[in-house]
């Protein structure tokens, strides 16, 4: 899995990163009494349901009883995060948010902007190189691949790759968890499918993956409804494409009603990766850095394993021995992630404007 995530960042990235001096971590005594004195830490966009962040939470909660954590607009996107931190640049209000967590491409973009502080955990050596960034402005958190959640109440053949959705017992059942002109979770189960046909990542595979969806549509198998737990529950999209974690999450709160099995594809097995960052303006630096220290400790990745997003140091905590068997049997099996493919910040530009541009004349599926 080590050489896959290295692949995950392209020359384009690093065409991005200037030479600047080395940000280490400060002494933990130091941090703990610089947050007391600050009292808060401003989260944004961490829904408890999201990677297990609810208990995540509470643990840095009960870890550091004498900060209060101020939690804005759990729904928020990537983009509204860094509106956030533009719109609060002179404001050290409850408004303003001291941490983010966003997608890939945000981070890069973020600190082209100098929306955001370099600062670099005690455990970063553990990171893989290419899922962080080499003066410390944005590390990734954690990653997961698209999947098929599929409701067995409903469904009695288990799809087991993409050309499988295609066949006639799948009419009027398989849907994404965004609209592909706008959702970057959409974006990429596109440009999956395009993947699993054998198109190179970019270009060629987002207009394969249009193509597989124009078929998918003009068979009557597409559903045009952005899926979640609710929708599979109530038949209306058997069978969704999302992220793993996500798929998982709604299977353990449906409980049984209906049953849900989570499926990663064989082929085209696409990864995407959210990263953590400290906002330039943080109202709370030390309490902003002490939040990274538990997201990046043992702790912290094991909590984000918990909610069934596979933490960005899951290599360290493997060899280790330190993940709990409980844990890895909840996940779908090892093998299943050893073809997953991270594309590159330049793939997925070049992915996202073949299919946020084609998809209404290829597809013609208006997904709402």
């Amino acid at each position: 899995m080590t050489s896959t995530i290295n692949r995950l960042v392209g020359a384009s990235v690093s065409a991005l990163l200037a030479t600047t001096s080395i940000v280490s971590a400060q002494s933990m005594d130091e941090l703990i009494e610089g947050a007391r004195a600050e009292g808060m830490l401003t989260t944004i966009a961490l829904p408890h349901d999201w990677c297990g962040y609810g208990a995540v939470i509470q643990g840095f909660k009960e870890k550091y009883p004498f900060l209060t954590i101020n939690e804005l607009n759990p729904d928020a996107g990537s983009a509204d995060e860094l509106e956030a931190i533009r719109a609060n640049r002179n404001n050290t209000g409850p408004q303003a948010p001291d941490v983010i967590d966003v997608g890939f491409a945000f981070g890069p973009a973020a600190k082209e902007e100098g929306l955001i502080q370099p600062y670099k955990v005690s455990t970063w050596d553990t990171i893989p190189d290419a899922a962080k960034d080499a003066e410390g402005y944005w590390y990734g958190d954690y990653y997961g691949v698209l999947a098929f959640a599929v409701n067995t109440d409903l469904v009695d053949e288990i799809p087991q790759d993409w050309e499988d959705l295609l066949k006639p017992e799948y009419a009027n059942s398989v849907a994404l968890a965004g609209d592909p002109r706008a959702s970057n979770q959409a974006i990429l189960a596109v440009q999956a499918a395009g993947l699993a046909r054998g198109a190179e990542a970019g270009e060629a595979a987002g207009q394969a993956g249009l193509e597989f969806f124009a078929e998918l549509n003009q068979a009557g198998n597409f559903v045009p409804v952005i899926g979640k737990a609710g929708t599979l529950a109530q038949g209306a999209t058997p069978i969704v494409i999302q992220w793993d974690y996500n798929a998982l999450s709604s299977r353990d709160t449906l409980a049984g009603n209906p049953p849900v099995e989570v499926v990663v594809p064989a082929s085209g097995v696409v990864a995407g990766v959210y990263v953590q960052a400290i906002s330039a303006y943080a109202p709370h630096p030390n309490a902003a850095k002490l939040w990274m220290e538990y997201l990046y400790s043992d702790e912290g990745q094991l909590g984000w394993l918990a909610g069934y997003c596979h933490p960005i140091r899951f290599n360290d905590l493997a060899q280790r021995g330190v993940i709990p068997n409980d844990l890895m049997e909840a996940l779908p099996p090892a093998e299943a992630y050893e073809a997953a493919v991270f594309p590159t910040l330049d793939e997925q530009e070049a992915t996202k404007a073949v299919i946020t541009g084609g998809w209404d004349q290829v597809v013609g599926a208006n997904v709402q």
